[in-house]
């Protein structure tokens, strides 16, 4: 990560855990991916996060203007590296709620499969790793949330203009076809586990 990647990498943290908890406390869920594929391709309407989608911004527009600045052999136009400011705020707000699309349809199917509430650390492990690989289903050996790759992702998004509904809707799909029920049963193993294992001094 490029110098001011730290704090960029707290910020998306923030911004991911207060969407997808702005999700799970409301009453309302997405029930299939088709619904959430329609709910994504209208217009956006919260401005709960707006403060907390700002400061990403600020945070990743230089850091996604030295990208662009720097690679030479792909011979990023100018007008690409000033319109980086516009390119970047939309990849994070599509992110954002694109994330939060995938975090209501898991949500649903978890509470659908196990008969109680979503556990939130679950949904948003779920949906960072559905979000960042559809193809691979996602491993709950550990509870690790891989924030440094999501913020690259946004990143390159930005900084290059790619487009991530392919990607949305691969992840969307695979939250369809995910069992679950085995993976509440794996959360809850490794919650046990990791309550009986000894702390370590950090």
């Amino acid at each position: 990560m490029l110098h001011g990647g730290s704090a960029l990498v707290r910020a998306v943290r923030g911004l991911v855990d207060r969407a997808v908890d702005e999700i799970l406390l409301g009453e309302e869920r997405v029930t299939s991916a088709a619904e959430a594929t329609r709910l994504l391709a209208g217009e956006e309407k919260s401005e709960a996060l707006a403060g907390d989608v700002q400061r990403v911004i600020a945070l990743a527009v230089p850091v996604a203007r030295r990208l662009a600045r720097g690679a030479r052999m792909f011979k990023v136009p100018w007008v690409m590296v000033a319109s980086t400011s516009v390119s970047v705020g939309f990849a994070v707000r599509t992110g954002v709620r694109e994330i939060q699309a995938l975090s209501s349809l898991l949500a649903y199917r978890l509470e659908q499969s196990t008969g109680a509430p979503s556990d939130p650390e679950l949904v948003k492990k779920l949906a960072v790793d559905l979000y960042l690989n559809p193809k691979r289903t996602p491993r709950l050996e550990d509870d690790k949330l891989r924030f440094v790759r999501l913020t690259r992702k946004w990143l390159l998004s930005g900084a290059f203009g790619r487009k991530t509904k392919k990607r949305s809707t691969r992840a969307l799909a695979a939250a369809e076809r995910i069992d679950t029920a085995a993976a509440a049963s794996q959360w809850e193993a490794l919650k046990r586990r990791d309550d009986r294992s000894p702390k370590q001094a950090s």
